[in-house]
């Protein structure tokens, strides 16, 4: 982690201009091809939502503009961020906040999910890392929906990416999947989504 030098900081002038945005977020919604992922998990017997968890935290924390984080006066940069999903219990229609850090490779930590997620037994436990740090993830496969937007507070420095995946259909042979992605505009702008969902369509490709 380190704290920016705004005075030296190429995103000076646009950070200064958006901040005066009374609400400075904004998201998208775009199609995402996960039928190479869902072949992958089915053939490696691995939830197909972790699995997707792991591969946008790799996209995301692949691209600097994610990973920087407005605190009071500074604008700091961490390492990496961590993924902070939501999971059913099962049975049930309640969910829970499920929080681990990104380790080992795909399979390790589809794995390290499911053991963090099964032991939970609190919904909201605390959280051992700071929350800006977080990326938060979310599923809705029930729907496959064209656009959406998450509660929030009325905090201009929220910096944390806010991730969810739609239902996937089948459109002419191939699984294509809504995922809505919302961020701040004054750290993040659209080429940097751009990268984003580029980087994880390559992972998905790339899977084998």
């Amino acid at each position: 982690m380190k704290v920016i030098d705004q005075e030296l900081w190429a995103r000076k002038e646009h950070f200064k201009v958006l901040s005066g945005r009374d609400v400075p977020f904004y998201c998208i919604t775009a199609d995402v091809d996960v039928t190479n992922l869902k072949e992958y998990c089915k053939n490696q017997n691995i939830s197909f939502y972790y699995a997707l968890v792991y591969l946008a935290t790799d996209a995301l924390n692949n691209t600097e503009n994610f990973r920087y984080k407005i605190q009071g006066d500074n604008v700091i940069l961490y390492d990496e961020l961590i993924p902070s999903f939501t999971d059913l219990e099962p049975g049930s229609d309640l969910y829970k906040g499920v929080t681990l850090k990104k380790v080992g490779d795909i399979k390790e930590f589809c794995h390290a999910a499911s053991v963090e997620s099964n032991q939970q037994t609190e919904y909201f436990p605390n959280i051992p890392f700071p929350l800006d740090q977080l990326i938060h993830f979310s599923m809705v496969p029930w729907i496959n929906f064209t656009g959406f937007k998450n509660q929030f507070y009325i905090d201009k420095d929220d910096s944390i990416p806010k991730v969810t995946f739609g239902k996937y259909i089948n459109k002419e042979g191939r699984l294509q999947m809504p995922l809505n992605i919302e961020v701040n505009h004054r750290l993040v702008d659209g080429i940097h989504l751009g990268k984003f969902f580029n980087d994880l369509q390559m992972r998905i490709a790339d899977l084998s």
